[in-house]
């Protein structure tokens, strides 16, 4: 029945979005994720204050199992990060795609807004489902529309390879997470996350932990699976990739989140927390060093969102050691922290891949080396990404301080309490190194693209977005400074949602963190009344004065040029004795010559990628080469030879159906 009704509605969907005019498709989709998302956000607030679970569905399906669906307070916390990204990227899309309408056939803009709507409502899907046939339907539904939406530039051949490889190793994904309930109803007779707490208690879990951890793994984004990730995000339309990165690598968080609260005894959770915190590590170190080493907006973008999951993970693997040293503060502080860190980063990430999205459309490029100066042009945009990129360094009075210190405050009573002392203070120095990190690639990335002067004739006619684009991006501009502003609240939210890991009761979890973060909130408050007292007496300062623009100082240059300003690979130079190891260095243009006295122009451009593509690229591509190859043997173009395969099918199943294999 789940199967029937998801499929009337996905019918009624796509004839609603078809059967609306070019112009209003935009409209029709954000009308139908919005109220679909505001009904079931209704429901998840009801969750969250009260912290009663509710039941949403109960239906037999055909494979293992009865199916239910139920929103508790991890459901609840992920259905309202859901709803306002979908909102938020479905409302952008208006103004992003209104070029594409005069291009890009009608059937073409409706599959692409039909399968906006489906991943939005597939996500909620995932996370109210209690696990077995409904998830993986919803979890599949999920896969195949952010590959259709990826493919909406589908003419371009770097587009369809990363589509192809997403979709495989999305797949690849899927099939450890079959395997998963399949072996969990086979041992229990239940496929749903349930099911996993008796299974876990009463045999060995690492082997089962393992494959859910790789399958979650993979869409997330955890090293070594986030190949696809800096693949599919530039080739996706901004609005897409808002979306993906923003919200749908949570939905991997969320699946790991559910496996880890399953674990029970002391043993298990230790064992689970090294290797969540061993994987968050090196995960966030990975994405990070590998994103101050770009020179693309969006690639740049893609790896930050590997990193940001491995923040995530160090938090959750201090809140399992805690749990296993019996730790509560230790515990509560790392799972509330990496919660609020899945919603922080679904704020700036979706505002940041905004921001990409209007440079891209206003200049027609997100390579650093081409742009500069582009904050004359476009100055709102210009300061929404200021924010999220001090949002993303973790910089007061903002959101990402918040839960980087929910994640730091863990770790620090873990050493306090020596629990885990080694294990903790390896998080801290990683944790302390990413944000290090970050502060670069965020500043090489804004100072590059919006500051100094325009390096082509694009950045400088260069024109701001349209208001669609700017409503949307305030949206998630409006999450960062709530957070940020306000954190004992925000942090409230998240203790609500950690109910399903920790025992500790919402009202004690508010007062064992409010000192701390009511202080920060004291803090962020200071800030910005302090920056406001600043602007106030530098206007009135200069009221009486004539001020005047003039050229920067050149350093004692007398003809300064463009040519003379820091580019993205020059501002990372200090990486570089790191980063070759890591990625593979492809070039375009020739280096001045030892001999050239007097030079010519030469033209240079550096791109890296990681070096574990190969690893998981090469044996699909080298695959789908030899299943080719095989294929085209039966191009025969003899019509003898085709009538001899179909009789051949048929023999086939005519043998299997005797066997009673059909």
């Amino acid at each position: 029945m789940l199967f029937l009704y998801t499929l009337l509605i996905l019918t009624v969907v796509a004839a609603a979005i078809f059967a609306a005019p070019p112009k209003a498709k935009a409209w029709t989709a954000l009308t139908i994720t919005a109220a679909a998302g505001i009904a079931l956000a209704t429901r998840a607030a009801e969750v969250l204050a009260a912290g009663h679970p509710v039941r949403l569905w109960n239906t037999v399906s055909p494979l293992p199992g009865p199916d239910t669906g139920s929103m508790d307070s991890l459901s609840a916390f992920f259905v309202l990060l859901i709803v306002l990204g979908a909102i938020a990227a479905t409302l952008y899309s208006r103004g992003y795609l209104a070029h594409a309408l005069a291009h890009k056939s009608p059937a073409h803009v409706s599959l692409h807004y039909t399968s906006l709507v489906v991943m939005s409502l597939s996500m909620l899907g995932v996370v109210t489902s209690d696990g077995g046939f409904s998830f993986l339907f919803f979890w599949e539904l999920m896969t195949v529309a952010s590959f259709l939406l990826i493919l909406f530039d589908a003419e371009r051949r770097e587009v369809r390879r990363a589509a192809l490889s997403y979709l495989i190793m999305m797949h690849v994904g899927f099939v450890l997470l079959v395997v998963g309930f399949v072996r969990l109803h086979a041992a229990t007779g239940s496929a749903s996350f349930a099911a996993l707490a008796p299974m876990f208690a009463e045999g060995p879990f690492l082997p089962l932990f393992l494959v859910f951890l790789a399958g979650f793994g993979m869409k997330a984004g955890l090293f070594p699976m986030h190949v696809w990730l800096p693949e599919a995000h530039p080739a996706a339309p901004s609005h897409v990739s808002a979306l993906m990165s923003g919200v749908m690598i949570k939905t991997g968080v969320y699946g790991i989140l559910r496996v880890a609260a399953a674990l029970g005894d002391a043993a298990s959770l230790r064992t689970a927390g090294l290797i969540v915190l061993a994987a968050g590590i090196a995960t966030g170190l990975w994405g990070v060093i590998l994103a101050a080493s770009q020179n693309d907006v969006k690639r740049l973008l893609a790896y930050s969102s590997i990193e940001n999951v491995g923040v995530i993970l160090i938090g959750l693997g201090i809140a399992l050691l805690g749990k296993a040293a019996g730790n509560h503060t230790m515990a509560l502080c790392g799972i509330a922290g990496a919660l609020l860190h899945t919603l922080n980063h679904s704020f700036f990430k979706t505002l940041l891949f905004m921001g990409a999205g209007n440079v891209l459309t206003q200049t027609r490029t997100t390579s650093l080396d081409a742009l500069g100066g582009v904050a004359k042009q476009m100055p709102l945009t210009a300061l929404l990404f200021l924010v999220g990129a001090a949002a993303i360094c973790a910089l007061p009075p903002l959101n990402g301080l918040v839960s980087e210190l929910l994640i730091y405050m863990g770790m620090f009573r873990g050493i306090a309490a020596g629990s885990e002392t080694l294990a903790a203070a390896a998080g801290l120095t990683a944790l302390a190194l990413i944000g290090g990190i970050v502060v670069l690639a965020f500043a090489k990335l804004y100072g590059t693209v919006f500051l100094g002067s325009p390096r082509t004739p694009e950045a400088v006619e260069a024109t701001e977005a349209d208001n669609v684009r700017i409503a949307a991006m305030a949206l998630p501009l409006a999450g960062i400074l709530f957070v940020g502003l306000f954190p004992a609240t925000a942090a409230g939210l998240a203790t609500r949602a950690a109910g399903f890991f920790v025992a500790t009761p919402a009202v004690a979890a508010d007062y064992l963190l409010s000192p701390t973060l009511e202080a920060a909130g004291r803090t962020a408050w200071l800030l910005v009344a302090v920056v406001a007292l600043l602007a106030w007496l530098r206007r009135r300062t200069l009221r009486g004065r004539k001020v005047e623009q003039g050229p920067t100082w050149g350093c004692g240059f007398t003809a300064p040029n463009v040519r003379m300003q820091y580019t993205g690979e020059s501002f990372s130079e200090g990486l570089q004795s790191i980063v070759p190891s890591l990625t593979r260095q492809d070039g375009e243009g020739d280096a001045v010559g030892k001999n050239e006295i007097f030079p010519s122009a030469h033209g240079f451009e550096i791109r890296r990628k990681d070096r574990i593509d190969n690893l998981f690229a090469a044996w699909w591509v080298e695959l789908l080469r030899q299943m080719n190859r095989r294929a085209m043997r039966l191009r025969t173009g003899k019509i003898n030879h085709y009538l001899l395969f179909a009789l051949a099918f048929l023999g086939l199943v005519f043998l299997l159906s005797i066997l009673n294999l059909l």
